[in-house]
């Protein structure tokens, strides 16, 4: 990144970031959150398997049934959002942190995102993007009976950025200067 930026003093800054799994939510959430040094915070099904010693798949499929284990991970993602300056990245965090300053929602086609999981994951092609498309139908599914949510329907978010059209620090950049432009960080 080429510009630095500062939050302005005596300001809390709240940025929330969202998009289907393989879009890039953590990679560009991480880098903003560095780029502003405020708290990255990405608690999802993937954190919940790891600090229960459960595999994702078995979360994933538990979900389902029993509701505790999406609102443990929206909860406790809320609170820690609300407790300082920070990057919220998940799959809801534009419609559960209602006061972030900036709603960020990230897209990618199926073919990019479960190109990116394989990359990140390894494993065969199209058994990753048959479980990714599984995966997205039922969190479309979990986001309404539990929230009324349509996960589908995000164009109220301050941007929507393609990221099959950017590198990850572009995308930030792109952030930096929609927060630039709202009062809430300058440039150094």
């Amino acid at each position: 990144m080429t510009n630095r930026y500062v939050m302005n003093e005596h300001r809390e800054i709240r940025v929330a970031i969202s998009g289907r799994s393989g879009c890039g939510n953590t990679t560009v959430s991480r880098l903003l959150a560095e780029a502003l040094d405020i708290s990255f915070i990405n608690f999802t099904f993937r954190s919940l398997s790891a600090e229960m010693g459960i595999p994702l798949e078995d979360i994933i499929e538990r979900a389902k049934h029993d509701t505790s284990f999406d609102r443990i991970v929206d909860e406790r993602q809320v609170e820690l959002a609300r407790s300082s300056s920070c990057v919220l990245g998940s799959r809801l965090a534009v419609w559960m942190l209602k006061e972030a300053d900036l709603k960020v929602y990230l897209t990618a086609s199926e073919e990019v995102r479960a190109k990116r999981i394989l990359n990140r994951e390894g494993g065969d092609f199209e058994e990753i993007k048959r479980f990714t498309s599984l995966r997205d139908a039922e969190d479309n599914r979990r986001y309404k009976e539990l929230y009324a949510i349509d996960n589908n329907e995000y164009s109220f978010c301050d941007l929507i950025i393609d990221t099959e059209q950017y590198l990850p620090e572009e995308i930030v950049e792109i952030i930096l200067n929609r927060l630039e432009e709202k009062g809430l960080v300058t440039k150094e």
